[in-house]
């Protein structure tokens, strides 16, 4: 995990879901995470154990989700991730998700599953009562000078994205009727 100053947003964590530490997803996340002005990390699921990532969650103000996609849907290690947080229901005793902000970026060889966007924000909504930012971000490899350095315009929509999110954080840390709402079921 990588510190950066702190803001009016909180502390906002990065989750790169790739099979292997740095590369395109993990340069969009940091991307976002660097234009949000607030205390981040950058966390490689690939190299942190799942309870790490969990109470992170709990410790953060707002989360952004990156993943390559494969077979038009996010890992099956961010799947694994989701399917580890409790969410409050069913006996669970934390919902270390609920009320907090969001942001997904995507990452993919070509623009054709852009719309995997929306399955992973419907999952943060939807099962987590996250908040999350819409639109999500999604970079293909056009987006990209090489394996790690976004081009200008994706840095600058990455950045967007971050300020976004920092202005949604800061909305739904300031709104008890945002943080209270709870899961669909």
């Amino acid at each position: 995990m990588s510190g950066v100053m702190s803001g009016g947003a909180g502390r906002i964590i990065g989750v790169v879901a790739g099979p292997e530490p740095g590369g395109r997803t993990a340069a969009a996340v940091a991307g976002i995470l660097a234009g949000t002005g607030a205390d981040t990390a950058l966390i490689e699921l690939s190299q942190t154990p799942v309870a790490e990532v969990t109470t992170a969650f709990a410790d953060a103000d707002a989360v952004v989700f990156g993943s390559p996609v494969y077979r038009a849907g996010h890992t099956a290690s961010l799947r694994a991730l989701l399917e580890a947080t409790e969410r409050g229901k069913w006996g669970e005793k934390t919902a270390p998700l609920q009320g907090k902000a969001a942001a997904v970026v995507l990452t993919g060889a070509s623009g054709h599953h852009f719309l995997a966007v929306d399955g992973l924000r419907s999952v943060l909504a939807g099962f987590f009562a996250v908040q999350v930012l819409s639109p999500g971000l999604y970079l293909d490899h056009s987006g990209y000078l090489d394996r790690n350095t976004l081009t200008e315009q994706s840095a600058e929509l990455a950045a967007a994205h971050g300020r976004a999110l920092a202005d949604l954080t800061t909305a739904v840390r300031g709104s008890e009727a945002l943080r209270a709402i709870t899961p669909v079921v």
